[in-house]
């Protein structure tokens, strides 16, 4: 499946965050660390209801439904462009009818010590810097590295990782 900028567009970057505000206020989604990319979305995140991989599903499919009827009723240049990479990326899958916005793997790694945590902070929080978009990480807005660089962030609501509380977890 070829990835689509679909996070360009601040329309979809506001269906991704009402919708963790969402998951956070209402599943028990915990967020640690996140970044928006412009066809990817890197999150570090625990669940406290015990049902993480039921709120990334839910999530997934609500923020899929809702990225679809976004192009189809807006004036969106892309729409055909787009609706038709999704519709062939379900063509690949039994599991969808019409379009597949999101790859079905979560890539779901346990994170068992500080120094994995650490690194997939970093790795997390470097993506913009990485990918050219700017020269540090907290002066890109949608990620959370601005909440670990005790700046104000947009939301989502994050809850910034000390030693103590990746040791705890």
């Amino acid at each position: 499946m070829s990835w689509a900028d679909l996070f360009s567009r601040q329309v979809y970057r506001n269906i991704i965050i009402d919708n963790l505000q969402y998951c956070i206020a209402n599943k028990g989604l915990i967020i640690y660390a996140y970044v928006i990319m412009s066809n990817h979305v890197h999150l570090l995140v625990q669940s406290n209801s015990g049902q993480l991989s039921n709120t990334i599903r839910d999530f997934k499919s609500y923020t899929s439904k809702k990225f679809i009827q976004c192009i189809e009723q807006n004036k969106e240049s892309r729409s055909e462009w787009l609706l038709n990479v999704f519709k062939q990326a379900a063509s690949m899958h039994k599991r969808n009818s019409h379009y597949q916005v999101w790859t079905h793997e979560n890539h779901a790694v346990h994170v068992y010590s500080d120094k994995f945590v650490m690194q997939k902070l970093d790795y997390i929080h470097m993506n913009p810097a990485r990918a050219g978009l700017v020269r540090q990480p907290e002066d890109y807005i949608y990620s959370s590295a601005c909440n670990y660089a005790g700046e104000t962030a947009v939301l989502p609501e994050v809850e910034v990782l000390t030693l103590s509380v990746i040791s705890v977890k």
